[in-house]
């Protein structure tokens, strides 16, 4: 490629990366140099130019060298590769691993000898792209595995959350070795008007408290605020209650600190933690979607407080693009597990679908994780079969849950 770009008299720069003659044997427990086993490593080719007069692989050398072979694009040629070698003199015994789509969630090792790897190659329909790595280092796999044992290795994830909010959840999965396929079933938008918040915000020396329901609700009324030309000393003197401590880390992020945090991450629980604390009275502003249960604000009114909801974000669809992408996975049956943190999230996922029984056929085997039972409701509600549900209200939970699931032999699939 560089050299098309040079002969086309274009600027160009190369950003050096780690070859995947040393990545990929990495990622399936496999040093290619070791103290002890290898001092020298040789990467080769395993397909040459067919052109070429004359074959530039050594093979003499190759097959009475002390260190480690990795051959890349040679998965076509694995027997060829191996007559050469032993017949050139080295050891049927030597060990060799092949490794399938390193780094990635479908990575698949196969190890053997250069007695046994055509066979054990066929017999586990190995193919390309596949590195080739042969030496004693190999032998380190069962120590230095590290990869393809963590416990959600070769699951593939699906996550609805907003763009702006799925990393949190892909790194977490991403830890466990699970590959995050994020297809955001909702979109954060502004609401039709600010009209209702920035009225709220003119008045707030008329509050006692401010709800904040979820991290989506804090960032729309904070930069709000910041653009009506006041900051975090607006709010001197009001109490302020987060939902979970997810909402109070994004609350703490513009110098503020919540007053109340329940332990009971949903509405349920904000409402208990108020009632302990007393709102008769009072006047309780909650900034939050546009489209949210109303528990909460009734049950504060019940409890004699006055309460103002006021919309600082819509929840809407997705691209066509991430519509498509999502299909797409699911048509292929790649995806094991779909995530779910919001009922918006639910009902958006079934909006993508023209009936229950094309979501429940593109669905598939995959189990349905949803981060707690409010959630868990609204998907059983729209049809879908809930396996999973975290034991609290929060993103971690919601992986811990997960990797049980996926810990028990009834649940692995291939």
């Amino acid at each position: 490629e560089a050299e098309a770009i040079a002969a086309a008299g274009l600027p160009f720069e190369v950003v050096p990366g780690v070859t995947s003659a040393v990545a990929v044997p990495a990622y399936a427990g496999i040093p290619v140099t070791h103290r002890t086993l290898a001092s020298t490593v040789a990467f080769v080719t395993g397909h040459e130019d067919p052109t070429k007069e004359e074959a530039a692989r050594e093979w003499p050398r190759l097959a009475t060298a002390n260190g480690t072979l990795v051959f890349l694009m040679g998965m076509k040629n694995l027997p060829a590769i191996v007559e050469h070698l032993v017949s050139e003199g080295k050891s049927q015994e030597t060990p060799v691993a092949l490794i399938r789509w390193g780094t990635r969630s479908g990575q698949r090792t196969v190890v053997g000898t250069l007695r046994d790897i055509v066979g054990k190659a066929e017999e586990a329909e190995m193919d390309p792209p596949t590195v080739i790595v042969v030496g004693d280092v190999v032998r380190l796999r069962t120590q230095l595995n590290w990869f393809e044992t963590r416990p959600l290795f070769g699951k593939r994830i699906l996550v609805t959350r907003a763009q702006e909010q799925a990393r949190e959840l892909s790194a977490l999965l991403a830890e466990q070795g699970a590959e995050p396929v994020e297809c955001p079933t909702i979109r954060l938008v502004p609401p039709e008007s600010w009209r209702e918040l920035d009225e709220a915000i003119a008045e707030l020396r008329r509050y006692h408290w401010v709800i904040f329901t979820s991290v989506n609700g804090v960032r729309p009324f904070m930069e709000r605020l910041r653009q009506r030309g006041q900051d975090a000393r607006a709010l001197a003197g009001l109490r302020l209650c987060c939902i979970g401590p997810r909402t109070a880390q994004e609350l703490s992020a513009y110098g503020l600190r919540a007053d109340l945090v329940p332990s009971d991450y949903q509405a349920e629980g904000v409402i208990d933690a108020m009632k302990t604390a007393g709102v008769a009275g009072q006047r309780v502003l909650i900034p939050r979607a546009a489209v949210a249960r109303e528990i909460l604000p009734e049950q504060l009114r019940a409890m004699g407080a006055e309460v103002r909801v006021v919309t600082a974000y819509r929840t809407v669809l997705p691209s066509v693009e991430a519509d498509h992408l999502m299909k797409d996975e699911l048509r292929r049956q790649a995806i094991h597990v779909i995530t779910f943190t919001s009922s918006s999230t639910v009902r958006n996922f079934r909006r993508l679908f023209d009936s229950r029984e094309e979501m429940t056929k593109l669905i598939g085997d995959a189990v349905v994780a949803c981060i707690g039972p409010i959630t868990a409701r609204t998907a059983v509600e729209q049809g879908l079969p809930v396996t999973i549900t975290a034991a609290k209200n929060t993103i971690p939970a919601l992986v811990q849950a997960i990797v049980q699931h996926c810990s028990r032999p009834a649940s692995r699939r291939s």
